[in-house]
């Protein structure tokens, strides 16, 4: 059974994130726990398919952890005959609005930034991985390890993610990122990164809480609002959050 299979991948995954991943985890709690500590913020860029969505604003999760995303819109058609025309000037589009959504932002040096893509391979997150070393923000990266060893960087410096952040997290999914065999498809179905990096994200961020908690500084941590109470904690934690900056 194709359900019953898919579990299968996920614990396999889960299974191979303690075995290999728990000292990387830790790595990554205290970059963010350095963050938090010296005034500066932790950010979660885009990690895939809206799973960064999970750790923002979550009950039961660190309130801290803030999105970054951008965008650049720019209306000025021209004729298809028109549109190869060569600049007066270098200009790299991918690299300059990296770098100027870094800066036009909150992100300072020695803040925090979570980046992610399963092969690999793409530009965006290399990309922004290297911006952030230039600008002294720090990085922790979530890739598949196996999957990217198999593909070639779209990035023109040659790298892929794992060789441009501060932390690598594997998130353990195989080439390809599908899991299962389904009779009638001659390929594998099913992703399972997804599975893995929120599960992973959810690591770091406990680990967060509990070494802060530990050391008689907890950070702001949020309740549900629909249990009784809720909404007079929310209310109360974030105003402390933004009193201390975590």
């Amino acid at each position: 059974m194709v359900a019953l299979r898919y579990l299968e991948a996920v614990r396999a995954i889960i299974e191979k994130l303690e075995k290999t991943q728990l000292p990387a985890i830790d790595q990554a709690a205290d970059l963010v726990i350095r963050s938090l500590t010296n005034g500066g913020a932790v950010f979660c860029s885009e990690i895939g398919h809206g799973n960064q969505g999970d750790f923002i604003n979550r009950a039961g999760g660190l309130l801290a952890v803030q999105p970054f995303t951008f965008g650049l819109n720019v209306q000025s058609p021209v004729a298809e005959c028109l549109a190869e025309r060569p600049r007066p000037e270098s200009f790299d589009a991918e690299a300059e609005t990296v770098r100027l959504a870094l800066r036009a932002g909150n992100v300072r040096p020695g803040d925090t930034l979570l980046v992610s893509s399963v092969s690999g391979r793409n530009r965006r997150p290399v990309e922004l991985a290297l911006a952030c070393r230039e600008m002294g923000i720090q990085t922790i990266g979530l890739t598949s390890l196996e999957y990217t060893q198999q593909v070639e960087a779209l990035h023109p410096s040659g790298k892929k993610l794992f060789e441009v952040v501060d932390i690598v997290i594997d998130n353990c999914a195989p080439y390809g990122d599908a899991a299962v065999e389904i009779p009638g498809f001659d390929f594998k179905l099913l992703p399972v990164s997804g599975v893995s990096m929120i599960i992973i994200g959810w690591m770091i961020w406990g680990r967060v809480m509990e070494k802060m908690a530990a050391a008689g500084n907890p950070p702001s941590v949020l309740m549900s609002i629909n249990r009784a109470g809720g909404q007079e904690y929310y209310n109360a934690t974030k105003a402390e959050y933004h009193k201390k900056g975590y």
